[in-house]
């Protein structure tokens, strides 16, 4: 009996997808925060301006998560390949001296 994931992260692979679409909505706010910065300026709406550059600072701080996450995820998925496949060597080493 297979197990079925209850929750987007009961697995490596389905964090870190949900990782790498978070972080590509990230960016997308990131470019419509820019241009909403350009239009404030052109208005010389200064406090809207103002509060954009710390939404897209913010924005930032959250964009270099994600990618220190998806990094994360990636030495996790690939030290647990790591593991199995020593794993299935021993069980092999095994089963020939048997």
């Amino acid at each position: 009996m297979k197990h079925r994931p209850e929750t987007p992260f009961d697995n490596i692979e389905s964090s870190h997808e949900f990782v790498a679409l978070l972080a590509a909505a990230v960016a997308e706010a990131m470019t419509e925060v820019e241009a909403d910065i350009a239009l404030a300026g052109a208005d010389g709406d200064e406090r809207r301006k103002e509060a954009l550059q710390l939404v897209l600072f913010n924005l930032g701080k959250l964009e270099n998560n994600m990618k220190s996450s998806r990094r994360v995820l990636n030495d996790l998925r690939t030290l647990r390949r790591l593991l199995l496949n020593e794993r299935e060597m021993e069980k092999s080493v095994r089963a020939a001296g048997a």
